[in-house]
């Protein structure tokens, strides 16, 4: 099944590789790969959500659509703000890994940082209970991303 997700996944983002949306009929694209439209659903819910960039749009019906479109924000500090306000005073272990993907396909961070950022939010970090790992998640995540971009800002600053 992972398999076919990731097909799936890797031919919207070939199709997505000139620009910013592309539109799919989500039961085109089943009958193109041999699946049900269920699995075209749990690709998007799973491959292309908010934390991993993308923002969803779909109109049902004869017509219907899916839309996805990849975030573009105007700055690194707005979104630094929005991954802020997404983790909040708890986040899970999973919320973290989508994020630090995300920000390793933008280039934002080196695989180095991501590899860092993703054992800081593991499970196996956190030797606490579940409630108390997210909020605890949440902060250690928090900082770390802070200091991130704070760190991109400097070498911006050191090109100059």
């Amino acid at each position: 099944m992972a398999q076919l997700s990731d097909s799936i996944e890797q031919f919207i983002k070939e199709l997505m590789s000139g620009g910013t949306q592309v539109d799919l009929r989500r039961n085109e694209l089943a009958q193109h790969f041999g699946c049900a439209p269920s699995q075209i659903n749990y690709v998007l819910a799973t491959r292309f959500s908010l934390d991993h960039g993308y923002i969803i749009e779909s109109r049902r019906g004869g017509g219907g659509y899916v839309r996805i479109v990849r975030m573009q924000l105007p700055s690194s500090s707005g979104f630094l703000d929005v991954l802020l306000e997404r983790i909040g005073n708890s986040v899970d272990e999973e919320t973290c890994m989508a994020i630090t993907s995300n920000l390793l396909e933008r280039n934002m961070i080196t695989g180095r940082e991501a590899k860092l950022l993703q054992a800081a939010a593991s499970k196996n970090a956190l030797a606490l209970p579940i409630s108390a790992k997210n909020v605890l998640r949440a902060a250690v995540f928090r900082n770390l991303l802070i200091q991130v971009f704070k760190n991109m800002e400097e070498e911006k600053g050191d090109d100059v």
